[in-house]
């Protein structure tokens, strides 16, 4: 044994201490899953925050593993570091929800008496919105014919893609649907006969969306074809190229795709056909009871944004159509 070795023969090296802050994060996580239905998206986003607000505080005197060591001044000095690290606002309010409920389940657990991150208030948002189409550029977008001079309009593997990435568009824009509920449909969770979905939505709510007549084509003509895409076992309704589960990525890929196919000189994202359903409804006068129940709304105010953003609709067609508006 060379001289200075610390470990002596036969002896193991020492086990280092448990990070006590990633034990108690996994806890709350874990919780988060099973008590609140938390989705996989949300639960990798939440573990992501608070290993970075674990990491900020040990160099603030404080641990996340031991939360009474946290104060209101900790959070506050965290939600600067954002700040000068030029996260988005929108960034910064998810992070402190995060926050908010890891201390939340720390204070029912008994570790703490107070949820110190509640004390903190949200930074003032933007208020910005998904781009919602109109109804000429939905339809533009939705146009199953092919355009002349499109490339690939012969290739089956080509008609066989534009089936899916159709059928995909009808659900986000006919449906409503968010698209980790479209992502996550099941080829036994369409209802062809009944013209319905069911759709499981956040928090684990479930409902039944209805299928519009386009709907039901698109959605035929993609079953017709999927059976050449899929893996033998695969459940998902919607698959990619490899024949599993079509991700996240992809789909905000094909509505590019499908943007570019429709002549528009911009994209959108997939939410944004899911803004323009929830839009166009309103436009038309549907009752917002009833778009709240067609959104998977778990309350009312969410729904309401929509009517916001209708009424700037209208107020920017009065602005430059009207005669007596004052113009800018």
């Amino acid at each position: 044994m060379s001289k200075g070795q610390d470990v002596r023969k036969g002896q193991n090296p020492p086990t280092p201490a448990p990070d006590r802050a990633k034990l108690f994060v996994d806890a709350f996580l874990v919780w988060m899953e099973v008590q609140k239905g938390a989705s996989p998206a949300t639960l990798k986003a939440y573990g992501s925050d608070l290993a970075q607000l674990a990491e900020f505080l040990r160099g603030q005197d404080a641990d996340l593993g031991k939360p009474e060591t946290v104060t209101k001044r900790h959070i506050q000095a965290y939600l600067a570091w954002l700040f000068r690290l030029g996260d988005a606002k929108s960034s910064m309010a998810r992070k402190l929800a995060a926050t908010r409920s890891y201390f939340r389940f720390q204070q029912r657990s008994g570790a703490v008496t107070e949820n110190v991150a509640a004390q903190v208030r949200n930074p003032r948002q933007e208020k910005r919105h998904p781009r919602a189409l109109n109804v000429d550029e939905t339809f533009a977008l939705l146009d199953t014919e092919h355009k002349p001079g499109q490339p690939g309009a012969e290739s089956a593997e080509a008609e066989r893609l534009l089936c899916r990435d159709l059928a995909l568009a009808e659900l986000l824009y006919g449906s409503g649907l968010r698209i980790s509920e479209a992502l996550s449909l099941d080829m036994d969770d369409v209802q062809l006969a009944s013209r319905v979905l069911r759709v499981m939505g956040k928090g684990s709510r479930q409902r039944l969306a209805p299928l519009s007549d386009t709907s039901c084509d698109s959605l035929k003509s993609w079953l017709d074809e999927r059976p050449l895409m899929a893996l033998p076992d695969e459940p998902a309704l919607f698959v990619g190229s490899r024949g599993s589960r079509l991700n996240r990525r992809e789909a905000a890929r094909i509505v590019e795709r499908l943007c570019r196919r429709a002549g528009l000189d911009f994209t959108v994202s997939p939410h944004s056909l899911r803004h323009s359903f929830a839009t166009h409804l309103l436009t038309a006068g549907a009752d917002l009871r009833s778009v709240q129940e067609l959104l998977g709304h778990s309350r009312l105010t969410t729904t309401q944004r929509y009517t916001q953003v209708s009424l700037e609709h209208l107020m920017e067609a009065y602005d430059k159509a009207h005669p007596k508006a004052t113009k800018k």
